[in-house]
């Protein structure tokens, strides 16, 4: 599996923006476990945002780690030029 390092700043901003979604939905509708409750709505919402970002990170880790592997790098190194790369990009840059 090769993976070109814009293609995992990809999937690292993907991740960071679903996770963005579910805390705003957090935040929106309150604590999961508040009295009352969410309705059935606010429910499958909420739940359909945390499986796209719970499936969008593990899609990501299991891309680092074949790409740490294949150049023989730490993975925490990959990581780390990826956090970094993904926020110049956020900032306007090209990210890569």
């Amino acid at each position: 599996m090769t993976t070109i390092f814009g293609e995992l700043v990809e999937k690292q901003r993907a991740a960071e923006h679903a996770h963005g979604r579910v805390e705003e939905l957090r935040g929106k509708y309150g604590p999961p476990t508040q009295v009352g409750g969410w309705g059935a709505r606010q429910t499958e919402t909420y739940n359909t945002a945390l499986r796209a970002w719970r499936d969008l990170a593990r899609d990501l880790q299991v891309a680092v780690a074949a790409y740490a592997r294949e150049r023989g790098a730490s993975r925490s190194d990959v990581e780390d030029q990826l956090k970094k790369a993904a926020r110049h990009a956020d900032a306007g840059g090209r990210g890569v």
